[in-house]
């Protein structure tokens, strides 16, 4: 299995460099556990989703504490069947058979409720793509009412699914979308954007 995720933060301020070097710093944790790699355009973050999402939260968190409008861009994936498997994303997330739905969305439900609360307000749009399942969109229609469920939910978009709410609750919702739905070995991808502190009325 190979999972990760291709991000990119942008701080709306012209200190973008100080806040986003600032934020890289929140990753420090999590350097054993994942390959980093940074070019002009983006930042790959090669690991297992448990610690993955923490990072991206962290990331994320320490660059809205600032107080400036920051977006996160990401692209997310596990089991991309181009990418070879890699030791470091060995996951307790996939370990065994693929439980019921119902079964999953309550186990989903109940890691949300664990959430570290945070107190940073953000939002969030995210996609879900089940890739070569026959039975796809019965997995995404099972993601879309867990997080209709997940206590953040705020509305359908066209395309996507819109969040809004405590940073750690929301990031916990997002890695559970990635973990739960879709089979343990399949392709699974998230197209996501989250913003904090937008001049923007909701």
């Amino acid at each position: 299995m190979f999972s990760g995720a291709q991000i990119s933060l942008y701080p709306m301020t012209g200190d973008f460099v100080g806040v986003i070097m600032s934020a890289l710093g929140a990753l420090d944790p999590y350097r054993d556990r994942l390959r980093i790699e940074t070019d002009d355009i983006s930042t790959l973050l090669v690991g297992p989703p448990e610690v993955l999402f923490p990072a991206l939260r962290d990331l994320f968190t320490s660059a809205a504490r600032t107080g400036v409008h920051c977006v996160l861009s990401a692209a997310i994936s596990r089991g991309c069947p181009g990418e070879p498997d890699d030791a470091i994303c060995q996951s307790t997330h996939f370990a065994g058979t693929m439980p019921p739905l119902a079964e999953r969305q309550a186990l989903a439900l109940a890691a949300v409720e664990d959430a570290p609360k945070l107190d940073v307000f953000s939002v969030a749009q995210l996609s879900l793509y089940v890739m070569g399942e026959d039975r796809h969109m019965d997995e995404i229609y099972g993601c879309i009412d867990f997080l209709k469920s997940s206590g953040i939910f705020e509305k359908s978009k066209h395309f996507a699914t819109k969040l809004r709410g405590d940073t750690g609750a929301l990031f916990a919702t997002l890695e559970q979308a990635f973990c739960r739905f879709g089979p343990p070995g399949g392709h699974v991808t998230i197209d996501l954007t989250v913003s904090a502190n937008s001049p923007s009325p909701g």
